[in-house]
């Protein structure tokens, strides 16, 4: 009986039976006739983002700069936000009054799972948004904190700025290459709130990360 992985490699083998062997990756030059930059009008791409974010169920909501305090402490109102887990270097001002903050890695001590995992919610700034796919993007830069502190809390607050959006993956892609190669940080990828399918096909959410996603984009 073959197994699953035997199948596999032979579909490989089949595929591959005509390459000569001394053959190389690097020797076939790949077509790369793809868009590598976004041409659009500025709000065209903003606005493109705020949909797509919103076609994975996210809660999107755009603001300006002086109204971003209130929206936040809104969300967290809505939300019943007691225990709010945040970055060491988020502003302070950032933070909405009656709820708590969990701040990550003060004095050199990381928040445990458990801490995490029995929090209310995360908020935290983001590197950048693709518009092309309604993506958010964290490299553990600036008001990010590590990968934890947005999958294990069941909500999370992400705050987008207008200028972090760019409009294509590629883009995207670029501006990462020092966070990646330069510093090795890890990045994480958000298309919406955590889903999934069992094996019957059901949705199931909040497995993966949190199981509500929510977006402030800031102009």
């Amino acid at each position: 009986m073959t197994s699953a992985k035997d199948e596999i490699l032979g579909r490989i083998r089949r595929a591959a039976h005509d390459v000569p062997a001394e053959e190389r990756p690097e020797d076939v030059a790949v077509e790369r006739g793809y868009r590598e930059e976004e041409d659009a009008p500025r709000e065209e791409i903003v606005e493109r983002f705020a949909e797509n974010v919103a076609e994975y169920e996210a809660t999107v909501r755009r603001v300006d700069e002086a109204g971003l305090l209130e929206a936040i402490a809104e969300a967290c109102r809505k939300r019943g936000v007691r225990q709010l887990v945040v970055p060491a270097d988020l502003p302070e001002e950032w933070i909405p009054e009656g709820a708590e903050p969990l701040r990550d890695g003060v004095d050199g001590r990381p928040l445990t799972n458990e801490e995490l995992d029995k929090s209310d919610g995360a908020l935290t700034g983001c590197s950048l948004g693709i518009a092309q796919t309604g993506t958010i993007v964290l490299d553990a830069g600036e008001r990010q904190g590590r990968r934890a502190l947005t999958l294990l809390p069941d909500y999370h607050l992400c705050i987008v700025r207008e200028d972090q959006i760019v409009g294509l993956v590629p883009e995207a892609f670029a501006k990462l290459t020092d966070a990646v190669k330069g510093e090795g940080r890890a990045i994480t990828f958000i298309s919406g709130p955590s889903a999934t399918s069992d094996i019957e096909l059901d949705r199931v959410e909040g497995v993966h990360g949190p199981r509500t996603l929510e977006v402030l984009i800031v102009g």
